[in-house]
């Protein structure tokens, strides 16, 4: 079932879990996701990130995205993920997406404001929902990381905003954690009660579950997880010996293990049978 962001988002808070938006990159990490919601029940978020929305690969994949979407009988939206731009983001609506990411978290807070606001109405228009982000979630190969986004900024940003949902810093970053990161869950918590966007947790790949699960009863209501897909090709790649069998079965496969790894998360965020 098509949902858009807001609407399954929505659905976790009213249940209080967290939806996992998987980053697919082919085929096989878009089957493997799928698959695992499917066995579940549960509701997800396919992204995809701002680049492959300038791509070829981006352009034939959507399609495919937009057809499981209406072809299966739990919610499911269709996200652009750090989107670049107004260009990105129009192009992601174009190809189906029902939820954009404007990033504007490198501007200052007024800058970052007025960009995220004309992705808002632009968006709000064709009835797609916005995500922004406050607080940069920059990658763990940065040599200092940002402040924690500060809840009177964020209350500011949602108001003049009108984002669906908000990406927030409280400890995360993207790619693979040399050191376990510990979330600032008190200041997920304290933006929560804030705010009436949904909160957004970028980094997750590699975050203990333990503290996934606190971020969750804290307020987190969507996670992304990007980088443990890789791996999870990868590694399930590595495992086959591709010429053994003919190619779309030595893939399929490798897809089963993008599912395994769907299925753990889904059940870590407790989305299955939502």
């Amino acid at each position: 079932m098509r949902y858009t962001v807001k609407e399954i988002l929505d659905l976790a808070e009213e249940k209080k879990f967290a939806v996992p938006a998987f980053c697919v990159y082919n085929l096989e990490t878009l089957m493997g996701c799928m698959n695992a919601a499917k066995e579940t029940n549960a509701p997800v978020i396919i992204q995809m990130y701002s680049r492959l929305f300038n791509t070829d690969t981006g352009r034939m994949l959507a399609p495919v995205i937009c057809d499981m979407m209406d072809s299966v009988k739990f919610p499911v939206a269709f996200h652009l993920d750090h989107g670049a731009g107004i260009p990105e983001c129009i192009r992601a609506m174009r190809y189906g997406a029902t939820g954009i990411m404007i990033d504007a978290s490198t501007l200052a807070l007024d800058d970052n404001i007025k960009a995220t606001a004309s992705a808002v109405a632009l968006a709000k228009a064709a009835g797609v929902s916005v995500e922004g982000e406050l607080g940069h979630i920059g990658s763990t190969k940065d040599e200092n990381w940002a402040a924690y986004t500060e809840t009177e900024d964020a209350v500011r940003y949602v108001k003049e905003t009108g984002v669906d949902a908000l990406a927030v810093m409280v400890g995360t970053a993207h790619g693979k954690y040399v050191q376990a990161p510990a979330l600032a869950i008190d200041r997920i918590a304290e933006i929560h009660s804030a705010v009436d966007a949904h909160l957004v947790l970028h980094g997750g790949s590699g975050v203990p579950n333990e503290q996934i699960k606190a971020s969750i009863e804290a307020g987190i209501r969507k996670i992304n997880f990007g980088t443990d897909i890789c791996y999870a090709f990868v590694e399930g790649f590595h495992a086959i010996d591709p010429l053994a069998t003919p190619l779309d079965v030595s893939m399929a496969k490798v897809s089963e293990s993008i599912k395994d790894f769907a299925l753990e998360k889904i059940a870590l965020l407790g989305a299955g049978g939502k």
